[in-house]
Protein backbone atom coordinates (compact mmCIF):
# COMPACT_ATOMS: atom_id res chain seq x y z
CA UNK A 1 0.00 0.00 0.00
CA UNK A 2 1.36 3.47 -0.91
CA UNK A 3 1.18 5.50 1.90
CA UNK A 4 1.84 8.64 0.21
CA UNK A 5 -1.37 8.14 -2.55
CA UNK A 6 -3.56 6.98 0.80
CA UNK A 7 -2.69 10.32 2.72
CA UNK A 8 -3.18 12.28 -0.67
CA UNK A 9 -6.57 10.48 -0.92
CA UNK A 10 -7.81 10.99 2.26
CA UNK A 11 -6.59 14.85 2.26
CA UNK A 12 -8.90 15.22 -0.72
CA UNK A 13 -12.14 13.80 0.24
CA UNK A 14 -11.66 16.25 3.32
CA UNK A 15 -11.38 19.04 1.25
CA UNK A 16 -14.20 17.73 -1.29
CA UNK A 17 -16.16 17.96 2.24
CA UNK A 18 -15.68 21.26 3.30
CA UNK A 19 -17.12 22.75 -0.42
CA UNK A 20 -20.58 21.27 1.18
CA UNK A 21 -20.59 23.39 4.24
CA UNK A 22 -18.88 26.23 1.98
CA UNK A 23 -21.81 25.75 -0.74
CA UNK A 24 -23.92 26.94 2.39
CA UNK A 25 -21.99 29.93 2.82
CA UNK A 26 -22.62 30.82 -0.82
CA UNK A 27 -26.09 29.79 -1.36
CA UNK A 28 -26.97 31.41 1.86
CA UNK A 29 -25.36 34.78 0.93
CA UNK A 30 -27.65 34.90 -2.11
CA UNK A 31 -30.98 34.85 -0.63
CA UNK A 32 -32.84 36.88 1.53
CA UNK A 33 -31.99 37.45 5.16
CA UNK A 34 -35.25 35.30 6.35
CA UNK A 35 -34.17 32.58 4.22
CA UNK A 36 -31.07 31.48 5.33
CA UNK A 37 -30.87 29.41 7.81
CA UNK A 38 -33.10 27.43 5.49
CA UNK A 39 -30.69 27.73 2.94
CA UNK A 40 -27.92 26.45 4.67
CA UNK A 41 -29.65 23.44 6.46
CA UNK A 42 -30.25 21.91 2.93
CA UNK A 43 -26.55 21.83 2.44
CA UNK A 44 -26.42 20.27 5.92
CA UNK A 45 -29.11 18.18 5.54
CA UNK A 46 -27.58 16.71 2.63
CA UNK A 47 -24.34 15.86 4.56
CA UNK A 48 -26.26 13.88 7.09
CA UNK A 49 -28.84 12.08 4.54
CA UNK A 50 -26.52 11.11 1.98
CA UNK A 51 -23.52 10.42 3.94
CA UNK A 52 -25.23 7.32 5.43
CA UNK A 53 -27.25 6.30 2.65
CA UNK A 54 -23.66 6.41 0.95
CA UNK A 55 -22.54 4.16 3.33
CA UNK A 56 -25.43 1.52 3.68
CA UNK A 57 -26.53 1.08 0.07
CA UNK A 58 -25.20 4.26 -2.04
CA UNK A 59 -21.71 2.98 -2.53
CA UNK A 60 -22.85 -0.47 -3.83
CA UNK A 61 -25.02 1.02 -6.35
CA UNK A 62 -22.49 3.63 -8.09
CA UNK A 63 -19.64 0.70 -7.54
CA UNK A 64 -21.19 -2.20 -8.55
CA UNK A 65 -17.64 -3.93 -9.60
CA UNK A 66 -15.87 -4.35 -12.95
CA UNK A 67 -17.88 -7.66 -14.65
CA UNK A 68 -21.49 -6.84 -15.34
CA UNK A 69 -21.50 -3.11 -15.09
CA UNK A 70 -21.76 -1.45 -18.31
CA UNK A 71 -25.40 -1.63 -18.21
CA UNK A 72 -27.35 1.33 -16.29
CA UNK A 73 -28.43 0.00 -13.45
CA UNK A 74 -26.55 -2.44 -10.91
CA UNK A 75 -25.45 -3.56 -7.36
CA UNK A 76 -22.96 -4.57 -5.84
CA UNK A 77 -24.87 -6.72 -2.54
CA UNK A 78 -21.45 -7.58 -0.97
CA UNK A 79 -21.06 -3.71 -0.10
CA UNK A 80 -24.10 -3.13 1.42
CA UNK A 81 -22.83 -1.74 4.58
CA UNK A 82 -19.55 -1.38 2.70
CA UNK A 83 -18.81 -5.11 4.80
CA UNK A 84 -16.60 -6.41 1.57
CA UNK A 85 -14.22 -3.29 1.85
CA UNK A 86 -13.10 -3.50 5.07
CA UNK A 87 -9.55 -5.25 3.94
CA UNK A 88 -6.39 -3.79 1.61
CA UNK A 89 -6.18 -6.53 -0.89
CA UNK A 90 -2.43 -7.29 -1.60
CA UNK A 91 -0.92 -4.89 -4.02
CA UNK A 92 -3.66 -2.02 -3.67
CA UNK A 93 -2.26 1.50 -3.81
CA UNK A 94 -4.45 2.45 -0.70
CA UNK A 95 -7.21 0.97 1.15
CA UNK A 96 -10.90 0.67 -0.72
CA UNK A 97 -12.79 2.71 2.37
CA UNK A 98 -10.03 5.80 1.25
CA UNK A 99 -12.27 5.84 -1.78
CA UNK A 100 -15.37 5.22 -0.39
CA UNK A 101 -14.59 8.09 1.27
CA UNK A 102 -13.93 10.14 -1.61
CA UNK A 103 -16.53 9.09 -3.57
CA UNK A 104 -18.79 9.98 -0.61
CA UNK A 105 -18.43 13.56 -0.96
CA UNK A 106 -19.11 14.02 -4.28
CA UNK A 107 -22.28 12.44 -3.59
CA UNK A 108 -23.02 15.02 -0.65
CA UNK A 109 -22.06 17.93 -2.31
CA UNK A 110 -23.88 16.99 -5.74
CA UNK A 111 -27.13 16.51 -4.07
CA UNK A 112 -26.60 19.94 -2.22
CA UNK A 113 -25.99 21.34 -5.51
CA UNK A 114 -29.86 20.95 -6.08
CA UNK A 115 -31.12 23.09 -3.51
CA UNK A 116 -30.11 26.47 -4.80
CA UNK A 117 -33.21 26.25 -7.03
CA UNK A 118 -35.63 26.32 -4.46
CA UNK A 119 -34.13 29.08 -2.25
CA UNK A 120 -36.84 30.92 0.12
CA UNK A 121 -40.02 28.57 -0.93
CA UNK A 122 -39.32 24.52 -0.11
CA UNK A 123 -39.89 22.86 2.94
CA UNK A 124 -36.79 21.13 4.70
CA UNK A 125 -38.60 17.99 5.17
CA UNK A 126 -39.90 17.76 1.80
CA UNK A 127 -36.07 18.37 0.79
CA UNK A 128 -35.09 15.40 2.58
CA UNK A 129 -37.23 13.18 1.32
CA UNK A 130 -36.35 14.40 -2.57
CA UNK A 131 -32.79 13.78 -1.52
CA UNK A 132 -32.79 10.52 -0.62
CA UNK A 133 -35.32 9.45 -3.42
CA UNK A 134 -32.91 11.26 -6.04
CA UNK A 135 -29.69 9.98 -4.46
CA UNK A 136 -30.74 6.74 -4.80
CA UNK A 137 -32.12 6.84 -7.93
CA UNK A 138 -30.27 9.40 -10.04
CA UNK A 139 -27.22 10.04 -8.68
CA UNK A 140 -25.88 6.64 -7.31
CA UNK A 141 -26.71 4.92 -10.47
CA UNK A 142 -25.36 8.19 -12.44
CA UNK A 143 -21.82 7.53 -10.53
CA UNK A 144 -21.77 3.88 -11.98
CA UNK A 145 -22.22 5.08 -15.46
CA UNK A 146 -19.37 7.68 -15.19
CA UNK A 147 -16.94 6.68 -12.55
CA UNK A 148 -17.73 3.40 -11.63
CA UNK A 149 -14.19 1.43 -11.19
CA UNK A 150 -14.03 -2.71 -10.30
CA UNK A 151 -11.35 -4.03 -7.97
CA UNK A 152 -9.21 -6.26 -9.79
CA UNK A 153 -7.58 -9.39 -8.57
CA UNK A 154 -4.27 -7.18 -8.06
CA UNK A 155 -5.89 -4.89 -6.10
CA UNK A 156 -6.14 -1.42 -9.31
CA UNK A 157 -9.12 -0.54 -10.58
CA UNK A 158 -10.36 -0.75 -13.71
CA UNK A 159 -13.31 1.24 -15.74
CA UNK A 160 -17.27 -0.34 -15.58
CA UNK A 161 -19.54 2.51 -16.52
CA UNK A 162 -21.70 2.32 -19.99
CA UNK A 163 -20.88 6.28 -20.41
CA UNK A 164 -16.49 4.77 -20.09
CA UNK A 165 -16.40 1.47 -20.91
CA UNK A 166 -19.57 1.02 -22.64
CA UNK A 167 -18.95 3.86 -24.98
CA UNK A 168 -14.95 2.94 -25.40
CA UNK A 169 -16.70 -0.76 -27.16
CA UNK A 170 -18.86 1.00 -29.47
CA UNK A 171 -17.07 4.51 -30.76
CA UNK A 172 -13.09 3.32 -29.24
CA UNK A 173 -13.28 6.79 -26.35
CA UNK A 174 -15.33 6.52 -23.64
CA UNK A 175 -16.25 9.97 -21.95
CA UNK A 176 -13.72 11.90 -20.61
CA UNK A 177 -15.16 13.13 -16.86
CA UNK A 178 -11.89 13.63 -14.87
CA UNK A 179 -14.06 14.80 -11.74
CA UNK A 180 -17.92 15.08 -12.43
CA UNK A 181 -18.91 17.55 -15.25
CA UNK A 182 -21.85 14.99 -15.92
CA UNK A 183 -22.36 12.82 -13.09
CA UNK A 184 -22.35 16.03 -10.78
CA UNK A 185 -22.79 18.95 -12.66
CA UNK A 186 -24.76 18.55 -15.45
CA UNK A 187 -26.55 15.67 -13.25
CA UNK A 188 -27.20 18.58 -10.55
CA UNK A 189 -28.14 21.19 -13.11
CA UNK A 190 -30.68 19.24 -14.53
CA UNK A 191 -32.31 18.01 -11.52
CA UNK A 192 -32.56 22.00 -10.66
CA UNK A 193 -34.46 23.03 -13.52
CA UNK A 194 -37.11 20.90 -12.76
CA UNK A 195 -37.49 21.00 -8.99
CA UNK A 196 -37.64 24.65 -10.34
CA UNK A 197 -40.58 24.27 -12.44
CA UNK A 198 -41.87 21.99 -10.02
CA UNK A 199 -42.39 24.49 -7.47
CA UNK A 200 -43.12 27.94 -9.39
CA UNK A 201 -41.72 31.29 -8.89
CA UNK A 202 -41.00 32.96 -5.72
CA UNK A 203 -43.64 35.75 -4.25
CA UNK A 204 -42.66 38.88 -6.17
CA UNK A 205 -40.20 36.99 -9.21
CA UNK A 206 -38.88 39.70 -11.31
CA UNK A 207 -35.17 40.63 -12.58
CA UNK A 208 -34.04 42.52 -9.50
CA UNK A 209 -37.04 41.58 -7.14
CA UNK A 210 -34.50 39.41 -5.07
CA UNK A 211 -30.94 40.75 -4.26
CA UNK A 212 -28.35 38.73 -2.15
CA UNK A 213 -28.74 40.02 1.64
CA UNK A 214 -24.66 39.24 2.45
CA UNK A 215 -21.99 39.17 -0.72
CA UNK A 216 -19.44 38.67 1.92
CA UNK A 217 -20.82 35.09 2.77
CA UNK A 218 -21.05 34.80 -0.99
CA UNK A 219 -17.41 35.14 -1.67
CA UNK A 220 -16.90 33.23 1.23
CA UNK A 221 -18.38 30.86 0.13
CA UNK A 222 -16.93 30.75 -2.89
CA UNK A 223 -13.26 31.01 -1.18
CA UNK A 224 -14.07 27.46 0.63
CA UNK A 225 -15.78 26.14 -2.35
CA UNK A 226 -12.49 26.74 -4.85
CA UNK A 227 -10.11 25.67 -2.26
CA UNK A 228 -11.84 22.38 -1.71
CA UNK A 229 -12.41 22.35 -5.43
CA UNK A 230 -8.24 20.89 -5.45
CA UNK A 231 -9.27 17.81 -3.71
CA UNK A 232 -12.18 17.58 -6.00
CA UNK A 233 -10.39 17.91 -9.05
CA UNK A 234 -6.54 16.48 -8.07
CA UNK A 235 -7.89 14.42 -6.33
CA UNK A 236 -9.42 12.62 -8.99
CA UNK A 237 -6.45 10.88 -10.17
CA UNK A 238 -6.09 9.09 -6.96
CA UNK A 239 -2.29 9.49 -6.67
CA UNK A 240 -0.03 12.15 -5.89
CA UNK A 241 1.41 12.43 -9.44
CA UNK A 242 1.92 14.96 -12.92
CA UNK A 243 -1.71 14.59 -13.61
CA UNK A 244 -2.93 15.69 -10.48
CA UNK A 245 -0.62 18.62 -10.75
CA UNK A 246 -1.97 19.30 -14.37
CA UNK A 247 -5.42 19.16 -12.56
CA UNK A 248 -4.53 21.34 -9.73
CA UNK A 249 -2.60 23.99 -12.27
CA UNK A 250 -6.03 24.15 -14.29
CA UNK A 251 -8.24 24.53 -10.85
CA UNK A 252 -6.56 27.67 -10.71
CA UNK A 253 -6.25 29.34 -13.86
CA UNK A 254 -9.27 28.55 -15.60
CA UNK A 255 -11.77 29.81 -12.65
CA UNK A 256 -9.09 32.96 -12.61
CA UNK A 257 -10.11 33.45 -16.36
CA UNK A 258 -13.86 33.20 -15.69
CA UNK A 259 -13.88 35.01 -12.73
CA UNK A 260 -12.23 38.27 -15.00
CA UNK A 261 -14.36 37.06 -18.02
CA UNK A 262 -17.99 37.34 -15.94
CA UNK A 263 -16.89 40.56 -14.37
CA UNK A 264 -15.88 41.89 -18.18
CA UNK A 265 -19.90 40.45 -19.16
CA UNK A 266 -20.84 42.35 -16.32
CA UNK A 267 -19.34 45.99 -16.36
CA UNK A 268 -20.76 45.87 -19.94
CA UNK A 269 -23.86 44.40 -19.62
CA UNK A 270 -24.98 46.06 -16.02
CA UNK A 271 -22.47 48.98 -15.82
CA UNK A 272 -20.91 47.44 -12.24
CA UNK A 273 -18.29 44.53 -11.65
CA UNK A 274 -20.08 43.48 -9.05
CA UNK A 275 -18.39 40.99 -5.70
CA UNK A 276 -21.38 38.32 -6.66
CA UNK A 277 -20.45 38.01 -9.95
CA UNK A 278 -16.50 37.52 -9.42
CA UNK A 279 -17.43 34.71 -7.04
CA UNK A 280 -20.40 33.36 -9.30
CA UNK A 281 -17.55 33.55 -12.20
CA UNK A 282 -15.27 31.69 -10.32
CA UNK A 283 -17.63 28.85 -9.63
CA UNK A 284 -18.69 28.82 -13.13
CA UNK A 285 -15.30 28.32 -14.34
CA UNK A 286 -14.34 25.92 -11.09
CA UNK A 287 -17.84 24.08 -12.97
CA UNK A 288 -16.26 24.01 -16.39
CA UNK A 289 -12.51 22.78 -15.84
CA UNK A 290 -14.36 19.71 -13.32
CA UNK A 291 -14.11 17.23 -16.23
CA UNK A 292 -11.73 19.01 -18.52
CA UNK A 293 -8.81 19.50 -15.56
CA UNK A 294 -6.61 16.36 -16.43
CA UNK A 295 -7.28 16.90 -20.28
CA UNK A 296 -6.74 20.35 -21.34
CA UNK A 297 -3.13 22.36 -21.34
CA UNK A 298 -3.05 24.73 -19.48
CA UNK A 299 -3.24 27.63 -22.40
CA UNK A 300 -6.80 25.45 -23.15
CA UNK A 301 -8.06 25.66 -19.48
CA UNK A 302 -7.86 29.58 -19.81
CA UNK A 303 -9.38 29.76 -22.76
CA UNK A 304 -12.23 27.75 -21.20
CA UNK A 305 -12.51 29.26 -18.40
CA UNK A 306 -13.60 32.54 -20.57
CA UNK A 307 -15.44 30.99 -22.44
CA UNK A 308 -17.37 29.52 -18.97
CA UNK A 309 -17.19 32.76 -17.56
CA UNK A 310 -18.68 34.94 -20.37
CA UNK A 311 -21.61 32.44 -21.32
CA UNK A 312 -22.54 31.71 -18.15
CA UNK A 313 -22.67 35.06 -17.26
CA UNK A 314 -25.18 35.75 -20.29
CA UNK A 315 -27.35 32.47 -19.26
CA UNK A 316 -28.13 33.12 -15.57
CA UNK A 317 -30.96 35.97 -17.56
CA UNK A 318 -32.26 32.62 -19.01
CA UNK A 319 -34.66 31.88 -16.28
CA UNK A 320 -36.51 35.83 -16.80
CA UNK A 321 -36.46 35.07 -20.49
CA UNK A 322 -37.97 31.53 -20.09
CA UNK A 323 -39.96 32.10 -17.32
CA UNK A 324 -38.56 29.85 -14.61
CA UNK A 325 -37.51 30.80 -11.49
CA UNK A 326 -33.97 29.18 -10.85
CA UNK A 327 -33.76 30.95 -7.59
CA UNK A 328 -29.96 30.46 -7.27
CA UNK A 329 -28.60 30.04 -10.80
CA UNK A 330 -28.09 26.28 -10.27
CA UNK A 331 -28.84 26.52 -14.34
CA UNK A 332 -27.47 28.95 -15.50
CA UNK A 333 -23.33 28.09 -13.60
CA UNK A 334 -23.59 24.48 -13.36
CA UNK A 335 -25.66 22.59 -16.20
CA UNK A 336 -24.36 25.51 -18.71
CA UNK A 337 -21.08 25.48 -16.90
CA UNK A 338 -20.91 21.24 -17.18
CA UNK A 339 -22.00 21.09 -20.64
CA UNK A 340 -19.60 24.07 -21.68
CA UNK A 341 -16.82 22.01 -20.36
CA UNK A 342 -18.00 18.58 -21.03
CA UNK A 343 -18.40 19.36 -24.77
CA UNK A 344 -15.33 21.71 -24.54
CA UNK A 345 -13.19 18.43 -24.32
CA UNK A 346 -15.03 16.90 -28.07
CA UNK A 347 -12.59 19.69 -29.22
CA UNK A 348 -9.58 20.09 -27.41
CA UNK A 349 -9.22 17.27 -25.28
CA UNK A 350 -5.41 16.25 -25.41
CA UNK A 351 -4.82 13.56 -27.88
CA UNK A 352 -8.70 12.55 -28.77
CA UNK A 353 -9.87 16.01 -29.65
CA UNK A 354 -11.12 17.62 -32.75
CA UNK A 355 -7.86 19.99 -32.93
CA UNK A 356 -5.91 17.31 -31.86
CA UNK A 357 -7.18 14.44 -33.85
CA UNK A 358 -9.14 15.49 -36.48
CA UNK A 359 -11.43 13.07 -35.39
CA UNK A 360 -15.21 14.10 -33.98
CA UNK A 361 -15.43 10.98 -32.41
CA UNK A 362 -14.69 12.49 -29.01
CA UNK A 363 -17.47 15.06 -29.45
CA UNK A 364 -19.87 12.72 -30.37
CA UNK A 365 -19.32 10.84 -27.35
CA UNK A 366 -18.72 13.78 -24.94
CA UNK A 367 -22.46 14.99 -26.24
CA UNK A 368 -23.80 11.46 -25.93
CA UNK A 369 -22.38 11.54 -22.40
CA UNK A 370 -24.18 14.87 -21.28
CA UNK A 371 -27.52 14.97 -22.68
CA UNK A 372 -27.56 11.48 -21.47
CA UNK A 373 -27.32 12.27 -18.16
CA UNK A 374 -29.38 15.42 -18.73
CA UNK A 375 -32.59 13.83 -20.08
CA UNK A 376 -32.35 11.05 -17.08
CA UNK A 377 -32.12 13.57 -14.35
CA UNK A 378 -34.43 16.24 -15.34
CA UNK A 379 -37.34 13.14 -15.81
CA UNK A 380 -37.15 11.84 -12.76
CA UNK A 381 -36.08 14.59 -10.71
CA UNK A 382 -39.63 16.47 -12.17
CA UNK A 383 -41.62 13.00 -11.53
CA UNK A 384 -39.53 12.71 -7.81
CA UNK A 385 -40.53 16.53 -7.05
CA UNK A 386 -44.30 16.45 -8.75
CA UNK A 387 -45.07 13.80 -6.80
CA UNK A 388 -43.50 15.05 -3.20
CA UNK A 389 -46.11 18.37 -4.02
CA UNK A 390 -48.91 16.26 -4.94
CA UNK A 391 -48.67 14.34 -1.18
CA UNK A 392 -47.04 15.81 1.46
CA UNK A 393 -46.22 19.10 -0.33
CA UNK A 394 -43.14 20.81 -1.15
CA UNK A 395 -43.55 24.23 -0.99
CA UNK A 396 -44.66 26.40 1.65
CA UNK A 397 -47.69 28.81 1.58
CA UNK A 398 -47.19 31.87 0.24
CA UNK A 399 -47.63 34.05 3.76
CA UNK A 400 -45.09 31.98 5.42
CA UNK A 401 -42.88 32.74 2.21
CA UNK A 402 -43.68 36.44 2.73
CA UNK A 403 -42.98 35.83 6.38
CA UNK A 404 -39.58 34.22 6.23
CA UNK A 405 -38.95 30.54 5.90
CA UNK A 406 -36.39 30.44 8.54
CA UNK A 407 -38.96 31.11 11.44
CA UNK A 408 -41.94 29.20 9.72
CA UNK A 409 -39.25 26.08 8.91
CA UNK A 410 -36.81 25.83 11.59
CA UNK A 411 -37.95 28.49 14.36
CA UNK A 412 -34.70 30.66 14.61
CA UNK A 413 -33.26 33.66 12.81
CA UNK A 414 -30.12 34.26 10.70
CA UNK A 415 -29.60 37.55 12.80
CA UNK A 416 -30.77 38.01 15.94
CA UNK A 417 -30.03 41.48 17.89
CA UNK A 418 -29.61 41.28 21.50
CA UNK A 419 -31.12 44.78 21.82
CA UNK A 420 -34.17 43.46 20.08
CA UNK A 421 -34.56 40.40 22.79
CA UNK A 422 -33.91 42.34 25.87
Amino acid sequence: MDQGNTAFLLIAAALVLLMTPGLAFFYGGLVKAKSVISMMMMSFGAIGLIGVLWAIYGYAIAFPGAEGTIFPWSIDSGAIFLSNLLEVPEGAAYPPLAFVAFQATFAIITVALVSGAIADRAKFGAWMVFAGIWATVVYFPVASWVFNFGLAEDGSFSYGGWLTHGLQDVFGSGVIDFAGGTAVHINAGAAALALALVLGKRVGFAKGAHVPHNPPFVLLGAGLLWFGWFGFNAGSELAADGTAALAFVNTIVAPAAALLAWLVVEKIKDGKPTSVGAASGAVAGLVAITPACGSLTPGWAILLGILAGAICALAIDLKFKLGFDDSLDVVGIHLVGGLIGTLYLGFFANGTGLINSGSLTQLLVQAIAAFSVMIYSFVLAFVIGFLIEKTMGFRIKNEDEIAGVDTVVHGEEGYVLADAKA
